[in-house]
């Protein structure tokens, strides 16, 4: 193992794209969109946890509450603690003061919309309020109308990493599942379950916001690519226009003997 201590090294390090397979780089937002900006090589990285909660009209009120202070007091600092609450309109005015009460020993500091603030004490949102990611006792709440402006506010703003929904209706939880296009969409739980430990992975080597190959907590299986190994006995392929071409698949004994080992199966 080689330990990496200047920005030199580690300039030299994305140059080598040749012999570097992959490179997980774990560190600041800068430093991971350093790293993806400056090499050839496939980075598996996130640059931003950006993670936000809607609380829906139907939502368990004391469930929820329970879900965001979770999901923002458990571990502030963690990529995967979320940084804006979106609650629909109709239930702001009973799911806000629970809320704030329930943030209140955590000295939380609250960025809030209009609406948000005519509800609880809290500090004007401004545009950037939206897409900060705290990393901090701090949080940014936004009343809206429906779901469909929740998902609209999250593919706007959000980072990709991971979403939640709080409701009762199965129907507006598989919307809102389907339409957000994050690593991890999640109905009814925190966000902190985002992780490689929770999902049974193993050790975790990151969280990727990528589509490929890896996506969401990765462990030591996420970083494993196929290799097809093919033996036979002098078989042609046939021709699929002339009807020649028949296939029949059936799982093999990979622990018998084979031509890797040399066995003669």
């Amino acid at each position: 193992m080689v330990h990496l201590e200047k920005r030199e090294d580690v300039s030299l390090l994305l140059e080598l794209d040749t012999l570097v397979d992959l490179i997980i780089p774990r560190g600041s937002n800068a430093f991971v969109r350093y790293v993806m900006d400056n090499t050839r090589i496939p980075v598996l990285g996130h640059a931003d946890g950006l993670c936000s909660i809607y609380v829906d009209l139907d939502a368990d009120l004391n469930s929820a509450v329970r879900v965001v202070t979770d999901a923002k007091c458990q571990y502030p600092a963690a990529c995967n603690a979320v940084e804006t609450v979106l609650v629909h309109r109709a239930i702001a005015p009973f799911f806000l003061p629970l809320l704030e009460e329930s943030l209140r020993p955590f000295q939380v500091r609250i960025h809030g919309d209009r609406g948000t603030s005519s509800l609880i004490d809290c500090a004007p949102a401004t545009e950037s309020s939206w897409s900060s990611e705290y990393l901090d006792y701090e949080l940014s709440i936004k009343l809206v109308d429906s779901v469909d402006e929740a998902i609209a506010h999250i593919g706007r703003y959000g980072s990709g990493h991971t979403d939640a929904i709080l409701t009762q209706t199965a129907s507006v939880a598989r919307h809102f599942m389907r339409e957000v296009d994050s690593a991890d969409v999640f109905w009814n739980c925190s966000t902190r379950f985002a992780d490689g430990f929770r999902f049974g992975l193993g050790a975790e080597v990151g969280i990727s916001t990528q589509k490929i190959h890896a996506r969401g907590p990765v462990g030591l299986d996420g970083l494993v690519t196929d290799k097809w190994l093919l033996e036979g006995k002098g078989q042609l392929v046939g021709s699929y226009e002339t009807g020649q071409a028949h296939f029949s698949h059936q799982s093999l004994d990979l622990d018998g003997p084979s031509i890797l080992d040399g066995g003669d199966r």
